[in-house]
């Protein structure tokens, strides 16, 4: 199998926290032939998009550790079509790139590309749980999105709860998430001014969100692979924070979803495998879900380690079944078309 991944920066990787680099690892250990390419670095050659790609060499054995096979892989920089591979692996931090899309549009018919790239436009915000149902905040919490700062107060004022949570539309990374206290309403104003008009030229929407009761104490990442819970682990903040993500202070801790969470994947998996979102983060906590991440969702080392599994190789696995479904697909497809041009001959 020819797989390229479509990273930010190789240099960029850190060994022991990234979920790419056991993925790539794990590919090479099963003797694919692995590309790594920049979404900077995409092209087109006579309206053929290409790659300058940088090529991992094969290695006579590849290490075990993670750490090891960062520090020994070499690389063979070529210019390749992207049609050429059989998997395209986005694995890229958002924001979403919309040209990067735009060039993996003229392959999207030619190989696999996973998360799918319609998928991906539908999902890569937070509006997409909106698409899920949930008029009775079953599995969603409560949520307002606008930039019309009246009404936003407005829905702070009819909110039954003390407690709001506040966070920009296009943040990622627990990026200017706080909370708003009712008591500390004159300070309501001067926020929304802020996170509205952080420039002069445009607004912001941003998002008003329920305070859900046991946020303090952390979330949950699950990892779903087409549409079911591979795994999950718990994020707890540091002290002082409300933030649980893991580059922003917060640790990792091993959890067991309970019958009720498993009960809300299920709910959902459907739709993520629908849309092409194969390899998916949910946010969770309690049995709401606060966030799908569908751009570059981590956690693996984290659940290998507190679990002593190795969920790439179950990621790699559906690769591989992709890959395999699309060839025999693209086979049936060839075999009809030529069945077609005999009978007109």
């Amino acid at each position: 199998m020819n797989v390229g991944f479509l990273i930010e920066d190789w240099a960029h990787i850190e060994p022991g926290k990234s979920s790419t680099l056991l993925l790539i690892q794990e590919c090479m250990l099963r003797g694919h032939r692995v590309s790594v390419v920049y979404p900077s670095n995409l092209t087109v050659r006579n309206n053929v998009a290409h790659g300058f790609c940088r090529v991992l060499q094969e290695m006579e054995k590849v290490p075990d550790s993670a750490a090891s096979f960062y520090k020994k892989v070499k690389f063979e920089e070529q210019m390749l079509p992207l049609q050429g591979f059989d998997c395209i692996v986005i694995r890229k931090d958002p924001p979403i790139d919309p040209i990067m899309l735009n060039f993996l549009d003229s392959v999207k018919n030619q190989t696999v590309v996973i998360n799918d790239i319609d998928g991906l436009r539908k999902a890569n915000n937070k509006l997409y749980t909106t698409t899920f149902h949930d008029p009775n905040n079953a599995f969603l919490p409560v949520t307002h999105v606008s930039k019309n700062k009246e009404y936003l107060k407005r829905m702070i004022a009819e909110s039954p709860t003390e407690r709001m949570i506040l966070k920009p539309l296009d943040g990622s990374g627990g990026r200017g998430v706080i909370v708003l206290e009712r008591d500390a309403k004159e300070n309501t104003n001067s926020l929304l001014d802020f996170y509205i008009n952080t420039r002069s030229d445009t607004s912001n929407y941003v998002i008003l969100q329920e305070y859900i009761e046991g946020a303090h104490e952390g979330d949950v990442r699950v990892l779903m692979l087409n549409g079911k819970p591979i795994g999950a682990y718990q994020r707890k903040p540091s002290d002082g924070d409300l933030r649980a993500n893991i580059h922003v202070g917060g640790t990792a801790h091993k959890y067991k979803l309970t019958e009720s969470q498993r009960h809300v994947c299920k709910k959902v998996g459907p739709r993520l495998a629908a849309d092409g979102l194969y390899f998916v983060g949910l946010d969770m906590i309690g049995d709401k879900i606060l966030e799908v991440n569908v751009m570059n969702p981590g956690g693996i080392t984290n659940i290998n380690r507190l679990n002593k599994v190795k969920l790439q190789r179950q990621v790699v696995d559906f690769y591989e079944e992709k890959v395999n479904e699309w060839a025999e697909h693209r086979a049936e497809l060839e075999y009809i078309f030529q069945r077609l041009n005999e009978l007109r001959h």
